[in-house]
């Protein structure tokens, strides 16, 4: 039998995967030899399916805790189901969810929503990563933080605090529900919870806290050794008095166990009892270690949202703090190097906003057509969204950038960054009669690339050198399109990874570490990683009328954010 030469494990051992996106978990085993992508399988959450809890007129996304149990059970056997003998080569799991997506537990460290009283009340549930509820109060953290004479706990995570993160969820929640307040304990990322309900440890002030969710989200750093002070919290707000010690001080990096599976969710997935769980972390980062991130490479995960990660040496930083990101921690993404996280509110969504809008009249005139059963009106409705985007995105390929004057600004749903505010809004101008549905469907395509390029510019701008751009995702493997649009706006080569499970395999990679399996991530990646799939390299003529275009972006997105700030 093959030999791991790190550890002399032998080559039939395998590691679970587990992947907690927006819609559904994902399930994958992974051969820890050299990678192999042996089975998957994907459950979609029951209730966040159905609508249930949500109410995007308020921008309120919540998730029932019981969708990630059910789908976790459901997926885990999926995967192993058919391959015999599977489960008992499983060595270790890692877990990647979305984030920031806090909920609100007990003492005990079960989360409310999972008791009777608090079954159905969504301040009771995981607040998601795209809820925006907590607008004023990220506005009242981001004051308070700049206040002269202060200290600017936001300084390590760009400068300005978002309603998408921990603190602003948490004060937006316990302000709004006095019955949640009077019953939360503490509060727990999706990335914690989970492996500590896994390792039977669930005490909010012992379970294992994500150095990943604590630094880039809750405002953790060592210079005021954890969490924002007590002081600062209570003035925030008295409702916030005493929790700070009922959080946490330390903080793990993924490489490190949480603890041991227990054997009761042993015999629910179907694994052995006391394999090592790794300590969790947010989608993002661990893709970005599942595509085998570099110094100085932006990998770009393309989804419903982007997030881009970055890592450099930790010296080459220093104390230097780069504006307008979503925070720069040493640990988050590799071990012992600086990782740096951006990205763009909506991408993804934006394509299938506008999708929607068109598919309006559709909706309402097959809802109201006589002869057509529930199921022929849904088979037709499905067929004509399934072709949307393909015929749009055929005819906008066949426009020279530029030729229809249309401009779009990307803040469909608020920006992430550079400079976070979820308070702006979207815009399409130069329309005129002839603008036609592929016309601003390019347009479209064309900021979510300018955002893209924004980005960029800041990291290098801020003495953060971009050397590659690698992407992974669903957008990426699926749209060529839009890579290329992507490419050419950046005007550099954009690589694609061969994984389309990239989270999930950086998840594997990671428990392969935590297990002892490899010594550390550059070791794990080197053999596990899925490589490059494809390249798009930029047009130059395209790269040249981009750069022109992307002035009248710059130009309508000042405007509209000087119309935000005066209306």
């Amino acid at each position: 039998m093959a030999r791991n030469k790190a550890n002399g494990i032998g080559s039939g051992a395998h590691v679970l995967g587990l992947d907690y996106g927006t819609d559904s978990v994902r399930a994958l085993v992974v051969r820890v030899a050299d990678g192999k992508e042996v089975c998957a399988a994907v459950s979609a959450y029951p209730r966040w399916a159905r609508g249930l809890y949500c109410d995007p007129s308020k921008n309120q996304f919540r998730q029932h805790p019981q969708d990630y149990l059910d789908s976790l059970v459901e997926a885990t056997r999926g995967a192993l189901r058919g391959v015999k003998g599977l489960a008992s080569s499983i060595a270790a799991i890692g877990i990647d969810t979305t984030g920031s997506t806090p909920v609100a537990v007990d003492r005990s460290g079960t989360a409310l929503a999972l008791r009777k009283d608090f079954a159905a009340n969504p301040n009771a549930m995981f607040v998601l990563w795209k809820d925006h509820t907590a607008v004023k109060e990220a506005d009242e953290i981001n004051r308070l933080a700049h206040r002269r004479g202060g200290v600017d706990y936001t300084r390590y995570e760009g400068g300005i605090y978002s309603s998408e993160w921990f603190w602003a969820k948490v004060l937006h929640v316990l302000r709004a529900d006095a019955k949640v307040r009077a019953s939360a304990y503490s509060w727990v990322e999706h990335c914690d919870w989970l492996p500590a309900l896994l390792t039977g440890n669930t005490d909010p002030l012992s379970l294992r806290r994500s150095r990943c969710a604590a630094g880039h989200k809750a405002m953790w750093h060592p210079e005021w050794a954890g969490l924002p002070p007590e002081s600062f919290l209570a003035k925030l707000d008295p409702v916030l008095k005493g929790l700070r010690e009922r959080l946490y001080s330390d903080t793990y990096t993924s490489d490190t166990p949480a603890g041991r599976l227990t054997p009761e969710w042993a015999q629910r997935l179907g694994l052995p009892a006391g394999i090592p769980v790794a300590v969790g972390a947010f989608d993002a980062h661990l893709g970005a270690v599942g595509a085998d991130i570099q110094a100085y490479t932006m990998t770009k995960v393309m989804g419903t949202s982007t997030c881009d990660m970055v890592v450099a040496p930790v010296k080459a930083i220093g104390k230097k703090c780069v504006r307008g990101i979503c925070g720069q921690v040493d640990g988050s993404i590799v071990p012992n190097m600086m990782g740096l996280e951006a990205g763009q509110s909506a991408f993804g969504d934006l394509y299938a906003w506008y999708k929607n809008l068109l598919l309006w009249p559709a909706r309402h005139i097959l809802g109201d057509a006589k002869g057509l059963s529930p199921a022929k009106r849904g088979a037709i409705l499905q067929k004509i969204s399934d072709h949307t985007l393909t015929e749009l995105t055929r005819a906008a390929e066949k426009l020279a950038p530029g030729a229809s004057g249309v401009v779009a600004v990307d803040w469909m749903n608020g920006r992430r960054t550079p400079d976070a505010n979820q308070g702006l809004t979207g815009a399409i101008a130069g329309l005129g009669l002839g603008s036609d549905a592929p016309r601003v469907f390019r347009a479209l395509v064309e900021a979510t690339a300018f955002g893209a390029k924004n980005i960029v510019d800041r990291f290098e701008k801020e003495g953060v050198p971009i050397k590659q751009v690698v992407a992974l995702g669903g957008i990426a493997r699926k749209s060529g399109f839009v890579m290329q649009v992507s490419a050419d706006v950046l005007g550099r080569p954009i690589h694609v990874v061969g994984s389309d499970q990239c989270c999930a395999l950086g998840s594997a990679m990671a428990a392969a570490v935590c297990a002892g399996l490899y010594p550390d991530f550059t070791a794990a990646q080197k053999k596990m990683n899925s490589g490059v799939a494809k390249t798009y390299h930029p047009n130059p003529k395209n790269a040249k009328a981009y750069a022109r275009l992307y002035a009248a972006y710059a130009r309508l997105g000042a405007f509209i954010e000087g119309e935000a700030a005066h209306p």
